[in-house]
């Protein structure tokens, strides 16, 4: 999915904009919300798409060490 540079700039452009967005004062519309919302949540996805990738991984390497032992 997303390498983890690009999930370092998308966490960061969600928190610029959430600053930003908030002391300009339309955190409240709709649009900047769906925006905010997408990019975070592609970010978790990202994580939990990872984290279960590696766990996977991990665990078909225990298996093939044990074949071969």
């Amino acid at each position: 999915m997303l390498s983890d540079k690009q999930s370092l700039i998308l966490c960061g452009i969600t928190a610029l904009s959430i600053f930003l967005f908030g002391i300009l004062g339309i955190l409240d519309n709709f649009i900047v919300l769906t925006f905010l919302s997408i990019v975070f949540l592609s970010v978790i996805a990202n994580l939990l798409f990872v984290h279960s990738k590696s766990e996977t991984e991990d665990e078909s390497e225990q298996d093939e060490d044990q074949d071969i032992k």
